[in-house]
Parts: structure tokens; C-alpha cells; sequence
């Protein structure tokens, strides 16, 4: 039985611990993505946003850490495809320190996620299964460490820059302010807004709850 650490391992995901990794679009200013493009770079044509959450969700409690609990898988499900639709392919990006020239956005990597769920629901078909999203924990993390195998790395990519949905999903969490808390054992809060009287301040210890053990996702 593939354990959830051995999984990890296999993805090269956690080796390098989630201080390592990029961050993820965490901050004060929150764009709306029902917001119109303001480049105009859609060109009239409707982008396909979403997920199938079914098969998401089996991918989340297969990699994502059991210790968030049900509520908190869900979660960071949550905000991983809300960041992912909110995003804004070869968007022009901010100018960095000591470039003038014009840098873009990758293009959208979500229909190449969707498409990986897809492949993983019939691959497990192909595995005499009724579906993915049906396998106990165990055996969705057997078929992702089969599916990753050949992926290279000491510690996670930025999320933008996964190139499996499973890696994408686990980048997001933890470039995220509750994994750098969870990591550090304080509520630190990058990306976080706080105000000025905070700034000196200790941050505060995070309290131990013990969460319960995630359960199989519902539609």
C-alpha cells in the first residue's frame, strides 16, 4: 500500500518543505474574475473555466495533507479553482526591479489539469475500477505515484509552472498562508494584509486543533 509520504516523495513535492516554493496569488488586492479583460486578449471568444469537482476532489484527499481535515481539503479545493479560473492568460506581468521589457503570463495550464483528470478517471477504468473518484485514498495516491513517476525536482514548482493537476493542486496549498503557518507553528500570514499596530508584533503561536481525518468527496 502507497502511503501518502511515499506518495510525496514520488511527486517530488515536499522535500525542499512548502517555505521553498512560489507564491501563489495571495495578497490584499483580489482581482474579480467576472471581471471584463482589460486587454481585451479573449477577443470575444468565452473561456472554459471549472473543474470536474468530483474528480478534483478525489485528487485533493489523495495529496493534500490529511491533517487539514475534510473542511479544509475542501478548502483549499475551493480556493485553488477559484485562482485558477480568476486567472488571466499572457496577461502583461509587473515590471521587475531592472528590466524595462514587456514580460507575459504563460498561457492558460487549466485545460491541460482538466484534461489530466479526465485521463486519470480512465485510466482507472482501465484498471477494472468503476472510476478515480471511487478508489480508496490508497489506491488514488498508487495510480498518481504511477502517473508521476517520471517527475524531476526537489521541491514544488510555482503553480503555474505544475505540469500535472495533482502537482498544481498541492503548489497552491502550500504557497499558501496556512501551509507557511501550519510549517512555521505561527500565524504568520504572508501574502496577508495586517495592520500597522501588528507589524511589531510576535505572531501568535497556531493553535493545535486536532482535525478530523478527510473523507471520500461528495458531488
Amino acid at each position: 500500500m502507497t502511503s501518502r509520504r511515499s506518495f510525496l516523495k514520488t511527486a517530488s513535492a515536499l522535500t525542499a518543505g512548502v517555505a521553498a516554493v512560489g507564491t501563489a496569488a495571495t495578497g490584499c488586492a483580489v482581482k474579480d474574475p467576472s471581471a471584463s479583460n482589460a486587454t481585451g486578449q479573449d477577443n470575444g471568444a468565452e473561456r472554459v473555466r471549472g473543474f470536474d469537482r468530483v474528480l478534483l476532489d478525489a485528487v485533493a484527499t489523495a495529496v493534500l495533507p490529511a491533517a487539514l481535515g475534510a473542511p479544509g481539503v475542501r478548502a483549499a479545493t475551493d480556493a485553488f479553482v477559484a485562482w485558477s479560473d480568476g486567472y488571466e492568460p499572457v496577461a502583461e506581468e509587473m515590471h521587475g526591479y531592472g528590466y524595462a521589457d514587456i514580460r507575459y503570463l504563460p498561457a492558460d495550464p487549466s485545460p491541460a489539469w482538466r484534461a489530466q483528470l479526465t485521463a486519470l478517471d480512465l485510466l482507472a477504468h482501465k484498471h477494472g475500477t468503476d472510476g478515480f473518484s471511487t478508489l480508496p485514498i490508497a489506491k488514488r495516491q498508487e495510480l498518481l505515484s504511477a502517473v508521476l513517476r517520471d517527475q524531476r525536482g526537489d521541491r514544488l514548482p510555482a503553480p503555474l509552472d505544475a505540469n500535472h493537476v495533482a502537482i498544481a493542486l498541492l503548489a497552491h496549498w502550500s504557497s499558501g498562508p496556512d501551509a507557511w503557518d501550519a510549517a512555521l507553528g505561527a500565524r504568520v500570514s504572508p501574502g496577508v494584509c495586517r495592520t500597522l499596530g501588528d507589524a511589531t508584533r510576535k505572531p501568535l503561536p497556531v493553535t493545535t486543533v486536532t482535525a478530523p481525518a478527510a473523507t471520500e468527496p461528495r458531488a
